[in-house]
């Protein structure tokens, strides 16, 4: 990782419309927490987005006091992607990037229709996740407990 530039994560689904929209919310949360401001860069988006995130979605993260309600779901260009340092699947896209791109498919349930709780474990999932990528890239900074 360069100082001079900062990481880059990419979070995709197909509707950009749920798992992809928590991840990029837990991940800003996380870039905060951490005082990461200057240091990473977060993009997300679908390979064919919804008209809007997942209703859902917008209630289990209103739980944690984390608005999606003004989100929209947008299409992510490859070019976008491949600038990424790690691009997260939500396990429902098939990404054909450039090999410098660090791909991961974490193979979550979509949320959309599910009931409130099986809502909030793949929230959860997702939450851990994200706080494990940036364990992972700044192991140097103390973790929340």
């Amino acid at each position: 990782m360069s100082q001079d530039s900062p990481v880059q994560f990419g979070f995709v689904c197909v509707q950009n419309a749920g798992r992809s929209q928590m991840a990029s919310a837990f991940a800003e949360r996380e870039r905060a927490r951490r005082g990461l401001d200057e240091s990473v860069r977060i993009v997300t988006g679908g390979t064919h987005p919804a008209e809007e995130v997942h209703e859902e979605v917008i209630e289990a993260m209103r739980e944690l006091d984390i608005d999606l309600s003004d989100r929209t779901p947008r299409e992510i260009p490859t070019e976008e992607l491949e600038s990424c340092d790690v691009v997260a699947t939500m396990g429902c896209s098939t990404l054909n990037l450039d090999a410098e791109t660090d791909v991961r498919d974490w193979d979550l349930q979509d949320p959309d229709g599910k009931d409130p709780e099986e809502v909030r474990a793949i929230r959860d999932d997702i939450a851990n996740r994200v706080d494990a990528l940036f364990d992972e890239y700044f192991a140097e900074v103390e973790t929340r407990q």
